[in-house]
C-alpha cells in the first residue's frame, strides 16, 4: 500500500521551520534526492536544506509527532542504498551547512558542518600544513558527514586509521528531537560511554549529525611511491602480510587483481602493465629516514613471484606508475553498467585464501570478478561486473557465497561502503542475534518512534 502524503499541518511546520528556497516538495526536486550510487531509488515526500543546527531539531521533533521517516543525505555518494528514502518521509540535504567553523593546528583539530566536502577540507588545511587522514577515492564530492555516516575511510587508513579514529567529537540531534554533544576537543577521553565512535558507522539510524570535531595530522615531508608486479594473486597477497609484517608501515598498500590490470590495459593503453597482480604502495615519512623506510618496505615486497619492483623519482613517474588504478573504474563501466560493487575485509594473513576463493567463485558461477583495493587492511573490493540478465542472477548467488567466505575467513560483511539496503539481510551472518538485539536496543533508544533513515542497516 502507497504511503500517503505529508498531512498539510507537517507542511506548514515544515514552511515555518525553513524559509523559502530550503524546502521542496516538487516532482523534480524529490526525484533529484531519490537515490545514491547504489542506483536504487525512491521517492521522498520532501527534501529539506538546513542551515543550522537548531532546524534539524525542530524537524524532527515535528516528524516524530506525525510519525514520518527523515533521512540524512550528504552528496548520495553511498553505493549501498543508504540514504534512499524506501518509506517516502522527509530527505534532509545537508550541503547547505558546509561551514568549516575552525581549524585549529595547536589542538590538532578542525570543526567542521556535515556538508564540507572531503576535498574542500583536505586543501583548508593544507595551508596550514595537516590533513585529515580518511581519504575515499569520492573525495572531490563525497561530504564529511556521509563519511562518518559510513565509517568512509580509504587508501591511508592502513597507517592513519578511519574516521572512527580520526574524529573526537559530534554534536547531533536524536530520534527524539533532542541535540546533544559527545567526544571531547582532548585526544584522550574516559567519561562515560563513547557515543562518538557509536554514532560514526550508524548510517544516520541513530542520529543526525550537525557538527564533527575532527583529528587532523601533520603533513609528512615527503612520500614515494612504488608500483611491484606479480606472477600470481597469490605471490602479490602473500607479499601484503610480508609488508604488514614489518615496523614500517605503509601510508598505502592498493591490490589489483590480473582481471582488473587486464581491463585497465584494455582501456588505458600500455602504460598499465600486464601481470598476475600488482601492488601499489606509498610510503610517507621525513626526507630524512624515507629512504631507510622504502628500503624496508622494498624488501618486504620482494619474494617468491615478484616480476618487477619499480620506484617513483619524480611526479611524472608517481602519476605513470597510478596510471593502472586510475582506469579501473572508466574500464569496468564500460563493461557492465551494472556492476555490484562490494567491499569486504579479511585479516591481512587471510587474503591469499580470500583472493583464491574469489577466483573459484568466478569460475563456478561463471561471472566476471575484479578485485582491487586497500590490501594493507584486507580491505578488497570485489566488482561482480555481470552484462546481461543471466549473469545478474548469477552475480546475486555468487554474492551469497562471497559474503559467507568472508565470515569463514574471519572478516567482515564492510570495510567502508555500509550496509545500508544493499547488505542488511547479510547481517545475522556476521553478527550473532544477541548483539543484533543489542544493536535495536540501541537504537530504540536513539530513535524511540524508529523514524530515522528506517529499513537500513539492521535486518
Amino acid at each position: 500500500m502507497p504511503r500517503m502524503p505529508l498531512s498539510l499541518d507537517l507542511h506548514a511546520r515544515l514552511d515555518d521551520i525553513f524559509p523559502t528556497g530550503s524546502c521542496a516538495t516538487g516532482e523534480a526536486e524529490r526525484i533529484a534526492y531519490s537515490y545514491d550510487n547504489s542506483r536504487r531509488h525512491a521517492l521522498p515526500d520532501a527534501v529539506v536544506f538546513p542551515h543550522e543546527h537548531a532546524q534539524v531539531e525542530s524537524l524532527v521533533q515535528a516528524c516524530r509527532e506525525y510519525h514520518v521517516p527523515v533521512i540524512a543525505r550528504g552528496r548520495g555518494s553511498n553505493t549501498t542504498g543508504a540514504t534512499v528514502p524506501v518509506d517516502g518521509g522527509v530527505v534532509v540535504s545537508f550541503e547547505r551547512m558546509n561551514r568549516i567553523l575552525r581549524i585549529d593546528p595547536d589542538n590538532r583539530l578542525a570543526i567542521v558542518e556535515p556538508g564540507v566536502l572531503n576535498g574542500d577540507l583536505q586543501r583548508a588545511l593544507d595551508q596550514y600544513g595537516f590533513f585529515w587522514p580518511p581519504d575515499p577515492s569520492s573525495a572531490s564530492w563525497c561530504t564529511i558527514g556521509g563519511n562518518l555516516a559510513c565509517n568512509s575511510a580509504g587508501p591511508r587508513t592502513v597507517k592513519y586509521g578511519s574516521p572512527r579514529e580520526n574524529t573526537l567529537g559530534l554534536r547531533a540531534v536524536a530520534g527524539h528531537g533532542e541535540g546533544f554533544r559527545c567526544g571531547t576537543c582532548t585526544s584522550k577521553g574516559a567519561t562515560g560511554y563513547d557515543l562518538t565512535r557509536l554514532l560514526i558507522g550508524s548510517e544516520g539510524t541513530l542520529a543526525l549529525i550537525t557538527e564533527a570535531t575532527l583529528k587532523i595530522t601533520p603533513k609528512p615531508s615527503a612520500i614515494r611511491t612504488l608500483r611491484a608486479t606479480y606472477h600470481s594473486v597469490g605471490a602479490a597477497a602473500r607479499a601484503v602480510a610480508r609488508i604488514m609484517a614489518q615496523p614500517q608501515t605503509p601510508c598505502a598498500l592498493e591490490f589489483i587483481d590480473d582481471v582488473a590490470l587486464q581491463l585497465a590495459h584494455d582501456y588505458g593503453g600500455d602504460g598499465v602493465p600486464l601481470a598476475g597482480a600488482m601492488l601499489m604502495i606509498e610510503v610517507d615519512g621525513e626526507t630524512a629516514t624515507l629512504h631507510s623506510a622504502v628500503d624496508a618496505v622494498s624488501r618486504a615486497a620482494r619474494g617468491d613471484g615478484l616480476d618487477e619492483l619499480r620506484v617513483a623519482e619524480t611526479e611524472a613517474e608517481t602519476r605513470a606508475l597510478w596510471a593502472a588504478r586510475k582506469a579501473l573504474s572508466p574500464a569496468q563501466r564500460r563493461i557492465s553498467p551494472n556492476k555490484i560493487n562490494e567491499d569486504v575485509v579479511v585479516p591481512v594473513s587471510r587474503l591469499p585464501e580470500l583472493v583464491d576463493g574469489i577466483k573459484q567463485l568466478s569460475a563456478n558461477h561463471q561471472v566476471l570478478i575484479v578485485s582491487f583495493g586497500h590490501a594493507g587492511n584486507g580491505n578488497l573490493h570485489v566488482n561482480l561486473l555481470p552484462r546481461d540478465d543471466a549473469e545478474r542472477a548469477r552475480a546475486h548467488a555468487c554474492l551469497a557465497e562471497l559474503f559467507a567466505l568472508v565470515i569463514a575467513l574471519d572478516g567482515t560483511l564492510s570495510g567502508e561502503h555500509g550496509i545500508g539496503l544493499v547488505k542488511r539481510e547479510f547481517m545475522p551472518l556476521a553478527l550473532s542475534c544477541s548483539a543484533l538485539g543489542l544493536m535495536r536496543n540501541i537504537k530504540a533508544a536513539f530513535d524511540p518512534d524508529g523514524i530515522l533513515n528506517p529499513g537500513k542497516l539492521l535486518p
